[in-house]
C-alpha cells in the first residue's frame, strides 16, 4: 500500500515537472545564428536558453550527436562550424515549439 501510495506521489511530481517544462518551451525565444570568429573560422551560435537548468546537459549533447567542440557562456551556447538546421531539428525533436525558434 505505501509503495503504491509512493509511485503516485513519483508520478504525480514527474508530471507537475514535464507540465513546468512545457509552459518554459512555450515561452522560450531561441535564435540560432551563424557567426564568424577569429582567424575566419565559422560557429552556431544559440541565444534564448538562458536560465534554463539543463542548458548544460544540451549543450553536451548537441557537441556529443554533431561531434564538435562547443561550450556554454554568458547564456548561449557556441558550436564550432555552422549546424544551424541540425540544432534546430533537434531542438524541434525534444519538443520546443517550431514557432519559438528562429534560424538566422
Amino acid at each position: 500500500m505505501v509503495s503504491q501510495i509512493e509511485e503516485k506521489f513519483d508520478s504525480s511530481a514527474n508530471s507537475m515537472d514535464d507540465i513546468l517544462r512545457q509552459l518554459d518551451q512555450d515561452e522560450i525565444r531561441i535564435v540560432i545564428s551563424k557567426d564568424i570568429r577569429r582567424f575566419r573560422k565559422i560557429a552556431t551560435v544559440v541565444k534564448g536558453l538562458k536560465d534554463r537548468r539543463d542548458t548544460e546537459l544540451l549543450t553536451k549533447e548537441l557537441k556529443t550527436k554533431i561531434g564538435t567542440g562547443g561550450t556554454y557562456k554568458d547564456g548561449q551556447i557556441v558550436l564550432q562550424g555552422d549546424h544551424r538546421e541540425y540544432v534546430k531539428n533537434l531542438l524541434l525533436r525534444k519538443g520546443y515549439n517550431d514557432k519559438s525558434i528562429e534560424v538566422m
